[in-house]
């Protein structure tokens, strides 16, 4: 399997690479919902509908204070192996021995104060809103390993009034290990409750992005961006 290999020049410049991505892209990151705070490891697990959403997480970590890491394909982090000094870490889906690897590995970093472990439980990618979810049983199984918190996340990526996307993240409720059914039923009220939002009210921006057109033209008059 491929480890991941946090910091060094290359993970400073790959941090900076992704910041820089997200704020080119995006209006904002905004967050509703509570952060679970304090030194304790946690089993971070959300939706998957688009290529940005490893991307979020990260954003998402850095702004709560998670040592954020990240199961990712093997096929894919082979391609883009500069991921791993991000905190992205491999598993070969299908073969028994690689799992159990990858689980240990996982159990491991649980045990560092502040990680985050991600993963998509859902192993691939899906539009969003679309339900039930369909997950695999590997985050039942990383949960009872690592004997930490459960964190469900839905993430959407929505346009309202302005140019660019917002990216939105709902934090659904913590929990502890539990049968797959539990995992789902969380992550499944985190998207529905996402879903059915049409503004940003309630949310907090805990990422800038950057500015539309009409934005920009509001500074030059003098007058405050809407949310």
């Amino acid at each position: 399997m491929i480890r991941a290999a946090k910091g060094g020049l290359l993970g400073w410049l790959a941090d900076g690479y992704v910041g820089w991505k997200f704020r080119a892209s995006f209006r904002g990151l905004w967050l509703r919902g509570t952060v679970p705070a304090g030194a304790d490891a946690r089993l971070v697990y959300a939706n998957h509908t688009n290529w940005w959403d490893g991307f979020v997480l990260h954003q998402l970590a850095r702004a709560v204070g998670w040592d954020v890491y990240c199961v990712m394909e093997e096929q894919n982090l082979e391609r883009y192996r500069f991921l791993s000094r991000l905190g992205a870490f491999s598993i070969r889906r299908g073969e028994g021995s690689s799992s159990l690897e990858t689980l240990r590995y996982a159990g491991q970093l649980l045990k560092q104060p502040r990680a985050a472990v991600c993963i998509f439980p859902e192993g691939e990618l899906r539009p969003f809103g679309v339900l039930p979810l369909r997950l695999e049983r590997g985050v039942e199984l990383l949960a009872r390993v690592g004997k930490v918190e459960c964190v469900p996340i839905a993430i959407r990526y929505a346009f309202f009034e302005h140019e660019r996307p917002d990216v939105l993240v709902e934090v659904g409720t913590p929990h502890r290990a539990g049968p797959l059914p539990r995992f789902q039923s969380e992550l499944e009220s985190a998207v529905r409750r996402l879903a059915e939002t049409t503004s940003l009210e309630g949310f907090t921006r805990v990422v800038s992005g950057g500015l539309g057109v009409a934005e920009r033209w509001d500074a030059v008059r003098g007058k405050a961006p809407s949310a």
